[in-house]
């Protein structure tokens, strides 16, 4: 049971630098080569019709960032307060095109180097719940981190609408 492949998104967590970022109190960890930067909680535009967890768009130094509150979409409370902050990762779509996005996560603690002896398989559930968005869990200082697969976050309607929003270049004041 040392695989470290996920059957449902068949991505596979390597060993490496990750970011652990906290929801809700809970630990996740974001591989380090995906993050862009960190920057403090912004005021973000909303943007019509996006499911509710895509809260909108900000622009950051020209070029317009769409912003995901991971808190939402995981189904956690999500309250802001002074450690709040966007976590800019690069998004891989399937045309191999990469899209900047801001993650909104709860407070950023600290990054880790995970081994392959810390990385287990991502458990089944079962059908009812999905698991593409992790690539496995990690052991990490004796705490269960969930390892996000980034380039899974979004299902393929929203990636597609907030593509098309990306397309569209930003007007600094």
């Amino acid at each position: 049971m040392n695989s470290l492949a996920t059957p449902a998104a068949g991505a596979v967590a390597v060993p490496g630098k990750y970011l652990t970022i906290t929801l809700a109190r809970e630990g996740y960890s974001i591989p380090v080569i995906k993050v862009r930067e960190i920057i403090r909680y912004q005021k973000v535009t909303p943007v019509p019709q996006l499911p509710a967890h895509v809260k909108g768009v900000i622009n950051l130094r020209g070029r317009i960032i769409p912003v995901l509150d991971l808190r939402v979409q995981f189904g956690l409370d999500a309250g802001h307060d002074d450690r709040t902050c966007i976590v800019v990762v690069t998004i891989t779509l399937a045309s191999s095109r990469g899209l900047q996005m801001g993650l909104i996560v709860d407070s950023v603690e600290e990054v880790s180097t995970v081994g392959a002896r810390d990385i287990e398989p991502t458990p089944e559930f079962g059908h009812v719940v999905t698991t593409e968005y992790l690539l496995g869990v990690a052991k990490i200082r004796g705490e269960v981190k969930m390892l996000l697969n980034i380039d899974r976050l979004l299902e393929p309607s929203a990636l597609s609408q907030i593509a098309a929003a990306d397309a569209v270049p930003a007007t600094t004041p």
